[in-house]
């Protein structure tokens, strides 16, 4: 069989560029399908932060003036993991201050449907017969929105690859003004309910899921979940229709970053063979948070953005509560103002028992997943989450609401389940302050049970969360799409 070229276009890509989970999975799964036999090339917008990271690259191509979309340039370089990057340079789209979807002032840039049609717009002419590269993809991996109209100018291309689609959060769809369809080159009849259409706008997501050959989603159960009315979003019924070419794939974490025993960032470095270092993280992070230091309180741990989807206004309103328990709660993260303002409260109210840190900070994230006992998730919803892969690694049971990913990635500890080896984490069903009350006391109470505590974080150290057979699953759904053709 001829090698499988598979062309892997995203919005962002770490570590180059990164708001999200998006730019964890592509930088992590190109990296590990090119382990097992694939030939991916990423697609990525030119901002400023990834021309920043350029030290070696070369023009490959020009892209003329199509439609309403300036020239541009293809830039070729390789990222730190060795895999082939290919740079879409329009510094008038994307060399701005500000992050990438955003300006600095946090308001959507005017002309996004521009800029991330013109992403789309790339990636469809280098699968197609008018491509400028000598390298030609088999298949087109879009991710999310920003590059949903891809698969629709595919469609509509000469020699077209087939396309995939990842829907990596259905919430976030990429809707614009019907006027946008003439300037983003579309041709007026794919403006339908069979099309481009949604409610009287266009919508970029609903485009991928229309005309992609293959859908897939970020873990089984999410999958199920987005055919529903309640996390559908209003295409619950389009994915419905589609279902025999929808499947969901759990991420994988990138097991070198995070790994305890290597882990620069901890206070000490442990293993599953010899967790003697999980105190002396704990005792840091007690100190870092201006906890007590009270070895044989449980610290509870969270990494999250401040708003109601991640459930963190149920987790502040039952915070008093789970000081009397008692535990601690240590707090990384930012968002709503609002949730902010409540946690820094809080943690004035309930000195030593409180802990917030308002701001994102890679090495604390990982000093709160190694010194945290249990480490809190919940969700309303989580298409696959990434924590909750953290945590286990680092023998720091998750707490979660059974949603999304986190139903497919946590096995609730039981008797039954802790006794067979599965257990790793605690689940609570419906998303309410007493569920979740119930779920924390549930791992307090198992806490006080040092044996078997021990067992369950054991367990979570076992599991293997590698990006490998989530690579091996999406190959195979390249050569189911390719067969069908």
């Amino acid at each position: 069989m001829a090698e499988l070229k598979v062309l892997f276009a995203a919005s962002e890509v770490a570590p180059l560029i990164k708001t999200g989970g998006l730019a964890d999975v592509s930088g992590a799964l190109p990296a590990a399908l090119r382990a097992i036999g694939v030939d991916v090339r990423v697609l990525v917008p030119g901002y400023n932060r990834v021309m920043a990271h350029l030290a070696q690259h070369e023009v490959v191509a020009t892209l003329d003036a199509l439609s309403g979309f300036p020239s541009s340039r293809l830039l070729s370089a390789t990222m730190t993991n060795g895999v082939p990057l290919l740079v879409l340079d329009s510094p008038g789209m994307y060399q701005r201050e500000g992050g990438p979807y955003q300006n600095a002032s946090g308001l959507d840039w005017a002309d996004n449907a521009q800029r991330f049609g013109l992403l789309s717009k790339a990636a469809a002419v280098l699968g197609s017969s008018a491509s400028p590269l000598n390298w030609h993809p088999g298949i087109v991996h879009c991710n999310d929105w920003q590059t949903g109209l891809t698969p629709a100018y595919l469609h509509f291309a000469q020699g077209a690859a087939p396309s995939v689609i990842t829907i990596h959060n259905m919430a976030f769809q990429g809707i614009f003004p019907p006027a946008m369809l003439q300037e983003l080159g579309l041709p007026p009849s794919c403006f339908d309910i069979n099309g481009v259409e949604f409610h009287g706008s266009l919508s970029f997501l609903k485009a991928g899921l229309f005309y992609a050959g293959h859908i897939t989603t970020v873990s089984p159960n999410y999958a199920k979940e987005i055919q529903q009315e309640e996390l559908g979003f209003g295409l619950q019924g389009l994915l419905a229709t589609r279902r025999d070419d929808l499947t969901g794939i759990l991420n994988g974490i990138d097991t070198d970053e995070w790994d305890p025993a290597g882990d620069p960032y901890l206070a000490r470095q442990y293993s599953r063979a010899d967790m003697a270092g999980k105190a002396a993280n704990k005792e840091f992070m007690q100190s870092r948070f201006g906890l007590n230091l009270e070895p044989h309180v449980p610290l509870l741990g969270v990494v999250s953005r401040f708003t109601e989807q991640k459930g963190l206004d149920v987790l502040l309103e039952i915070a008093p509560l789970l000081t009397m328990l008692p535990v601690q709660l240590a707090m990384l993260g930012t968002g709503d103002a609002q949730l902010q303002m409540i946690a820094r409260d809080l943690s004035h109210r309930y000195p030593g028992r409180i802990g917030v840190h308002v701001g994102f900070s890679e090495e604390l994230s990982h000093q709160i997943e190694a010194g945290a006992d249990m480490f809190v998730m919940p969700s309303r919803f989580e298409p696959c989450g990434l924590n909750q892969f953290y945590s286990q690694r680092y023998g720091t049971p998750p707490i979660v609401h059974a949603t999304g990913g986190l139903v497919d990635s946590v096995v609730d500890c039981t008797a039954a389940t802790l006794r067979d080896g599965t257990a790793s984490g605690f689940k609570f069903y419906g998303m309410t302050a007493g569920n979740l009350i119930a779920a924390i006391r549930r791992a307090v109470d198992l806490y006080r049970d040092r044996g078997k505590w021990e067992t369950l974080r054991r367990n979570c150290m076992a599991k293997d969360f590698s990006w490998e057979s989530s690579a091996r699953a999406y190959r195979e759904v390249y050569l189911k799409v390719l067969r069908e053709m």
